[in-house]
């Protein structure tokens, strides 16, 4: 059966898209990393460009790793932080040209990759917030609320939690399940008519 041969149904489409909301508070229970095992197993298949597969996640699980990331965040964003039973730090790994070469690319595209570090953050980037946006929806799939933040000092969590690699921090997420306070209302979309033009 084709990808094109059934939808899925309304009651998944509306716990990935229009019933979620992102979680500002969360109870006190655990957010499994095997959830988020399996969330990451189901989003690595998704399209990437070049089937590159840049997306790099530190688990913060225990309060002393979200207390070290906690300052490095923008004021609004540190309670979630110390709040949520697990933070993901999402990065790119700008050696991309080291990671593809794993997973069978052209060698013509790992020179071309190799020498340009431009073109390499470029790819790094883009490919690692495409696979961001994967994840939140196998998240939330999982039956796991998320927020999602990039108010943060980027350059300073890679220097506090990435000194011995070649990662770069894009955002922050928070896991768990959302308190009775988590929510905010429902803020405006977009209609499909306003955002769009049919040549």
């Amino acid at each position: 059966m084709s990808s094109y041969d059934a939808a899925a149904d309304e009651s998944l489409l509306a716990a990935l898209f229009t019933d979620a909301h992102t979680a500002r508070s969360f109870r006190d229970e655990p957010a499994p990393i095997e959830q988020v095992r399996r969330a990451y197993d189901n989003a690595r298949w998704a399209p990437t460009a070049l089937n590159s597969q840049p997306m790099r996640l530190d688990l913060l699980a225990s309060p002393e790793s979200r207390q070290r990331l906690a300052p490095l965040m923008a004021g609004i964003n540190q309670e979630p932080v110390i709040g949520a039973p697990l933070a993901l730090i999402v990065s790119a790994d700008l050696a991309l040209d080291k990671s593809m070469r794993e997973l069978g690319a052209s060698e013509q595209m790992l020179q071309r990759l190799a020498g340009s570090m431009e073109m390499r953050q470029g790819l790094a980037r883009d490919s690692a917030l495409i696979q961001l946006g994967y994840l939140v929806l196998a998240l939330r799939a999982e039956g796991l609320d998320v927020g999602v933040m990039t108010g943060a000092d980027l350059p300073g969590i890679d220097a506090e939690f990435h000194a011995d690699r070649p990662w770069q921090a894009i955002a922050v997420i928070t896991v768990g399940h959302g308190d009775d306070d988590a929510f905010h209302p429902r803020a405006g979309r977009h209609e499909f008519d306003a955002v769009t033009q049919i040549l």
